[in-house]
């Protein structure tokens, strides 16, 4: 009977590190570094080119340090296999640090760092995350050029409709995300 329990017991300490090895660690700023991540000088144009040539879409995602609601999508909503794949497949994701003091070249031409390129483009809540089109027009703003922006930490199911729809380019024939989200959980019911 020892031996069993020792077994089990030895064989959930072993399994206890491998659920843990999903979440995306933190990096010296506090915020989550999930492999997917790009590594950037944060100039806008540039990672636009950048996605644009690899076929993916440009997200930018904000976080802070000691964020619970960035925590939750990394431990609950990007680990979600279908979600990863649709982010690594699907978009070049850039992350930006709320209160960072790193330079970011806006499209416009202008560069401030993180935290009052947040001001600029609205960035109030973490995490935030801003999808671009391939085409952003000259001396636009990311955020006024933005498709989608998406503050707040959402669940499995409209995380996954939002990032489809903006990969699929929902937005473009004028189809409303609260429809569409209601038609994704809707057919995904029913199968």
């Amino acid at each position: 009977m020892f031996r069993l329990f020792t077994a089990a017991a030895v064989a959930i300490c072993l399994a206890l590190p491998l659920a843990a090895a999903e979440v995306a660690p933190l990096g010296d700023d506090g915020l989550h570094k999930p492999d997917w991540l790009r590594e950037t000088f944060k100039d806008m144009r540039e990672d636009l080119a950048e996605a644009n040539a690899e076929g993916k879409r440009l997200m930018i995602i904000f976080e802070q340090r000691g964020c619970i609601y960035c925590t939750k999508m990394y431990e609950e909503v990007f680990p979600v296999p279908e979600i990863d794949a649709l982010i690594r497949d699907s978009y070049f994701v850039v992350q930006m640090n709320l209160f960072g003091d790193v330079e970011v070249t806006d499209f416009d031409g202008e560069t401030l760092p993180e935290k009052d390129m947040a001001l600029k483009w609205g960035v109030m809540f973490t995490p935030t995350l801003i999808f671009l089109p391939e085409d952003v027009p000259d001396g636009a703003t990311a955020n006024s050029a933005a498709v989608a922006m998406m503050p707040g930490a959402f669940g499995k199911g409209t995380t996954a409709a939002l990032l489809t729809w903006v990969r699929d380019h929902g937005y473009a024939n004028g189809e409303n995300f609260q429809k569409y989200v209601a038609e994704h959980v809707t057919a995904q019911q029913q199968n």
